[in-house]
């Protein structure tokens, strides 16, 4: 599995816009259960919902790991300056870090409130044993670090359109489905 000269590996491209999208739904249905009473079966629904996401961004974010570890990572052209590259990989490691925290923090958190583990009809094993005070930190940090995530998303965003639109460089073009920038 490698890379074209220009383009990363068409599983990358396809597992990076599968993320995109399911971080959105991951997002909506915990927002969304705003709309619903407390205690309500839609917004315990959206809430069972947000878990199972959640965990399908564990299992996805791993294999993106791999196919990031196994392939080439195409050149940005023309090359960016130095300062640019290291935030590059700042940034980049940092989502990586947080899409991997925030599903391990949510398993935690429902296992420390003794809370079902729900994963598409089955019930995952509680990963630590119950503690509602460890719970209820593990939920702010939680809830931290989802605020944190929109950041991080947007500035990652913000970074692929300000090098298509203003630098002009193939940044955006790499990662775009199709046969764009080849």
């Amino acid at each position: 599995m490698n890379s074209t000269t220009h383009r990363y590996h068409p599983t990358a491209i396809w597992l990076h816009w599968l993320m995109f999208l399911l971080l959105v739904a991951v997002y909506g249905f915990i927002e969304f259960r705003e709309l619903f009473e407390k205690g309500s079966e839609p917004r315990e629904l959206m809430k069972t919902i947000h878990f199972m996401l959640g965990l399908c961004v564990l299992l996805l974010v791993s294999a993106r790991i791999f196919t990031r570890l196994t392939n080439v990572v195409p050149p940005i052209v023309p090359t960016l300056a130095a300062w640019q590259r290291a935030l590059s990989g700042l940034m980049h490691f940092l989502l990586y870090v947080w899409m991997v925290a925030m599903p391990i923090l949510g398993w935690l958190m429902l296992s420390a409130a003794d809370k079902p583990i729900p994963f598409f009809g089955l019930e995952l094993p509680a990963l630590i044993g119950a503690d509602k005070e460890f719970a209820k930190t593990l939920k702010g940090i939680h809830e931290w670090l989802g605020i944190a995530g929109y950041w991080l998303i947007g500035f990652h965003i913000v970074a692929g359109l300000f090098h298509h639109l203003v630098q002009r460089d193939n940044t955006l073009l790499r990662m775009l489905p199709g046969k764009r920038g080849s």
